[in-house]
């Protein structure tokens, strides 16, 4: 219990909070939706983003999120075109933003610093104005999906019953996209790049396993994603290794055994 004496621990758990509400919210839409590969392109075209930053001196994180937000409209631009499918818009940007980002890093004068926690997490370096931005972003995103909620839950649904039923299912989804984008650039630094996939997905398989409502996978996928972030959290303190691939260890664990454990329970009849 010593550890959490220290206000580095006490900055990660904070931002493991908000950002657990963040991805939990946003990836049950995604889910439902089926965006999922999506969302994998998204995170790893910011990818140029960062290597941009670098290049030129800048914030990396909001020249990633520069890249995020136009990869996520881009591919939902092309995709909905017709002339090309969704899963190769996806693959173009995921692969053009992880070649940019290659690119910038190589031509950036000396080494780029911080980089392996980019790509792999380590919110032990969290620090307070990024736990005030994401706490600011989960209170905004949390409360549009209160005035909102039914509306897009259909829109995540069945769109075309939304639209049957006047709903604004366009902004909607615009305004998913836009959330979508934050919510990845803002969990990097949580598990990486390589493994935010995970974080925005496998809470929400694990309670689907026991649960089809969306609000109940909506807020056990926050719990559970928050115990991962703190049982990763004291593993990777105690172990002295990146504590992204700790969290998304124990998410795939606890996923393991959920399955193990559905698969003994009756089913009904």
């Amino acid at each position: 219990m010593d550890i959490f004496q220290y206000a580095f621990f006490q900055n990660a758990l904070l931002g493991g909070l908000f950002t657990a509400i963040a991805c939990g919210i946003v990836g049950t839409y995604v889910v439902s939706r089926r965006l999922v590969f999506i969302s994998g392109g998204v995170t790893h075209a910011s990818f140029g983003g960062l290597g941009l930053g670098f290049y030129l001196g800048l914030d990396p994180f909001w020249a990633a999120l520069m890249f995020a937000v136009l990869s996520a409209f881009g591919i939902e631009w092309v995709g909905r075109s017709g002339r090309v499918r969704e899963d190769s818009a996806i693959a173009a940007f995921w692969s053009l933003g992880m070649a940019l980002g290659a690119i910038f890093i190589v031509l950036t004068p000396g080494y780029a610093p911080n980089l392996s926690s980019y790509l792999f997490g380590n919110i032990l370096t969290i620090s307070r104005a990024d736990i005030c931005l994401t706490a600011a972003f989960a209170a905004a995103l949390s409360l549009f999906f209160a005035l909102l909620y039914r509306p897009i839950v259909y829109t995540a649904f069945d769109r075309d019953f939304a639209q049957t039923q006047g709903l604004p299912v366009r902004r909607i989804e615009a305004a998913m996209t836009l959330f979508t984008a934050i919510t990845i650039v803002l969990s990097i630094r949580l598990v990486g790049i390589m493994l935010l996939m995970s974080l925005l997905t496998v809470p929400q398989m694990t309670v689907n396993l026991f649960t089809a409502n969306f609000r109940h996978i909506l807020f056990g996928s926050i719990a559970l994603g928050f115990f991962a972030c703190m049982c990763g959290l004291w593993l990777s303190f105690v172990l002295q290794v990146p504590s992204g691939a700790f969290i998304i260890v124990v998410l795939i664990v606890i996923f393991l055994l959920a399955k193990l454990l559905h698969a003994r329970l009756p089913r009904k009849r």
